[in-house]
Order: C-alpha cells, then structure tokens, then sequence
C-alpha cells in the first residue's frame, strides 16, 4: 500500500466569515467522491487543524457536485480584524486541507 495527500483526488476552494472558516472539498471523480464521504470526516478536519484549536466542524455533503463543503468554527482566532496570524481569513485553509495524507491507501483504488 502506498501514501498518498488529499491533492491526487481532489481540488479545494476556502473562504471566512468572521472567525469561522469554509473548505470545499471537490472529488476529482465519482470514486474519489465516495471514499472522500467515507473517509474525509468533520472528526478528521478536526484533528487535523488541532493547533488551529477549532471548536467545531460541521460537515455538508454535495453528491450532485461531487463535493464536500466544511465549515470550521472558531478556526481564525477572530477574524480578519481581530486575529494576529498569519491568513486570518482562511485563504489558504482548503490548500492545507489539501496536504491531509491517506496512510496505506492505494490511490489508483480511489481515483
């Protein structure tokens, strides 16, 4: 089995409205799509901004458009006006989703 991140079988796009955060996940295909809504889960989003200290996560699902759309409460410290890091409006949250390794995966199985 092989190592693979979120990248090879999806694209993301993210935004912010206050201190909260949205990250859509869009599947590179039907597959890639059915093992995102398997495996891709708000606990896992979760944990895998746990230095962000995000409160929540909510997920929704898009099977019509082969996409998964999180929201992340409290993720931005803020906000835009009020947060002293670096991206406090979650620009560049869905390319660090992106970056979210499958362990003992093989990728030609989900793409």
């Amino acid at each position: 089995m092989e190592t693979f991140q979120l990248e090879a079988i999806a694209y993301a796009r993210s935004g912010d409205k206050g201190s909260n955060s949205n990250i859509g996940v869009i599947a590179k295909s039907k597959k890639s799509y059915d093992f995102l809504v398997k495996e891709l889960t708000a606990e896992k989003v979760k944990a895998y901004f746990c230095n962000f200290k995000v409160k929540s996560v909510n997920r929704y699902e898009l099977p019509n458009l082969l996409a998964l759309n999180f929201v992340l409460y409290d993720v931005l410290d803020g906000g835009g006006s009020l947060s002293l890091r670096i991206d406090s409006q979650g620009k560049a949250l869905g390319q660090a989703l992106l970056q979210m390794p499958f362990f003992n995966i093989a990728q030609k199985d989900v793409i």
